[in-house]
């Protein structure tokens, strides 16, 4: 098992609660008086715009910025220029969370509460903030990409971000040396989870952490991209075929932690993605009744 049963539970728990939130999120950005049974309609996010693109051939570009994106973080590593990659990092989160935050209050609000949590996530990082934003990072970048996708390149953005993660993790191993060079500069993107949960006054920082606690990890991406098909679905199909999604994707998640050892590192995505194409075959079963 890779994890203690209680450590594997609060992952579980808060990336089924992400995805949930994400869908919210989503539901909420849907333009209601434009939108009809054939056609789901978004409304816009600040600070982005959506540029037209071919909704069946997305996955394409999206694939494109995922190469393009290690290789310049490669870089920047190699340099150690971790000051450019903290700017990045902060616009990033400022943009995705006040993209989430939108949805429920007005932009102010929004830009406002973003910036704070963006700046405190990046500068003084700790177990709450880091944890605590991941619930709503993903549900605003899949604000701004779920309109942009259709059923089909979402499903073939699936299959390739699985195969890559696979070959990044086990062939390459560069998902490996970004995941600890992330951690170590304090601006990991996804979830940290220290052994010493639940444990009074045991809750360390996320320097902390890296130096001195074993830690359950779980990246960005491994949150993101399975959020951002369930969108796509809730797009296409409906709501309630929407909210099956996350729970396949959390079983395969599951599974891989279940099988997985300690003491080896996994690519996630290609469980979740098995997890979250199980699930739409689901969804088609149950709507062919």
């Amino acid at each position: 098992m890779k994890h203690t049963p209680k450590i594997t539970l609060i992952l579980l728990g808060i990336f089924l609660l992400a995805q949930f939130f994400g869908i919210a999120i989503l539901y909420n950005y849907i333009d209601f008086e434009k939108s009809s049974e054939e056609e789901t309609v978004f409304r816009e996010v600040p600070f982005v715009e959506r540029p037209p693109v071919n909704e069946k051939t997305f996955f394409v570009p999206v694939i494109l910025a995922v190469f393009v994106g290690t290789i310049i973080f490669l870089i920047l590593l190699k340099y150690k220029l971790i000051w450019i990659m903290k700017v990045w990092y902060l616009i990033a989160l400022f943009i995705s969370l006040s993209t989430a935050f939108n949805a429920f209050i007005p932009i102010t609000l929004a830009g406002a509460l973003g910036l704070v949590l963006s700046i405190w996530k990046v500068f003084k990082p700790n177990f709450w903030v880091q944890n605590g934003t991941e619930l709503f990072i993903y549900g605003g970048l899949a604000a701004i990409f779920v309109p942009l996708f259709n059923l089909f390149s979402g499903v073939v953005l699936l299959i390739l971000i699985a195969a890559y993660d696979a070959y990044a993790v086990w062939k390459s191993k560069h998902m490996i040396k970004l995941a600890k060079s992330q951690t170590e500069a304090k601006m990991f993107a996804g979830l940290l989870i220290p052994y010493t949960i639940g444990e009074k006054n045991k809750l360390p920082s996320v320097k902390k952490i890296k130096d001195k606690v074993r830690t359950a990890i779980l990246g960005g991406g491994d949150i993101g991209f399975p959020l951002i098909f369930a969108g796509i679905v809730l797009k296409e199909l409906g709501l309630w075929q929407s909210l099956v999604i996350p729970f396949f994707a959390t079983a395969g998640l599951a599974i891989l932690f279940w099988k997985a050892d300690h003491q080896k590192f996994y690519p996630a995505m290609p469980f979740i993605s098995t997890g979250c194409l199980v699930g739409l075959g689901i969804v088609w079963l149950i709507g062919s009744w």
